[in-house]
């Protein structure tokens, strides 16, 4: 028969193994979404090399299951493992860049009002000093472009930020503007590896938008 000391005990043992298994899975959230949004910043800052896409072509493996993350991260893989890294190159300066400019215009500001380096980017230069942010000296690129807030929102995880401090900066500069830029290019005439590309941006956002709405 156990007496009351050993049962305490055990009540213990068994919420210390509770606690640590939930800080496991919390660990394990943090690094895939801080990892998608570093993969996303990589994708859309500039032309994937061969490393990248190797990288990515691991992705072919997830099992495509009935959620749209798992299916976007496999079709994700499978047109990585397929594609032509010169014509990715060739695809990258289409959509983003151009005679002029690219198919896509890939900034806050655009989505939001229609025009470049407007009030929203304003906003978030404000918020980025606050978050103790600095521009980098040679950087021209205005900070609301999609890959500098995808890398804002990583460094943030493995800073290991508050939630809140996430939740704000997103609800902020990303939340009522990129999920449609990744729909945009998953639907752009010139994209065939960043279709793919698109989807999985998409199925994340969307993702980021249900997990951190959730009471902490």
């Amino acid at each position: 028969m156990t007496n009351p000391s050993q049962a305490a005990q055990a009540d213990d043992q068994e919420a210390i193994t509770a606690s640590h298994r939930a800080a496991g899975v919390r660990r394990n959230e943090q690094i895939y979404r801080s990892g998608a949004y570093s993969l996303l910043a990589r994708l859309l800052r500039s032309p994937p090399d061969n490393q990248v896409m190797a990288q990515v072509s691991g992705f072919a493996k997830v099992e495509p299951v009935q959620d749209e993350m798992a299916i976007a991260m496999s079709m994700l893989g499978l047109s990585a493992s397929t594609s032509d890294p010169k014509a990715v190159d060739d695809e990258f300066h289409a959509l983003f860049i151009g005679i002029g400019r690219g198919e896509l215009v890939p900034y806050g500001s655009w989505y939001l009002t229609g025009f470049l380096m407007e009030r929203p980017l304003g906003r978030l230069r404000d918020d980025l000093a606050g978050l103790g942010f600095q521009r980098q000296e040679g950087v021209t690129e205005p900070e609301d472009h999609v890959a500098a807030l995808c890398e804002v929102m990583a460094i943030l995880i493995e800073e290991e930020s508050s939630v809140q401090v996430q939740s704000d900066f997103f609800d902020r500069h990303l939340a009522d503007w990129m999920e449609r830029f990744f729909t945009d290019l998953s639907d752009a005439g010139s994209a065939v590896f960043y279709r793919a590309v698109g989807r999985f941006g998409a199925a994340f956002i969307s993702l980021e938008k249900r997990y951190l709405s959730m009471p902490v």
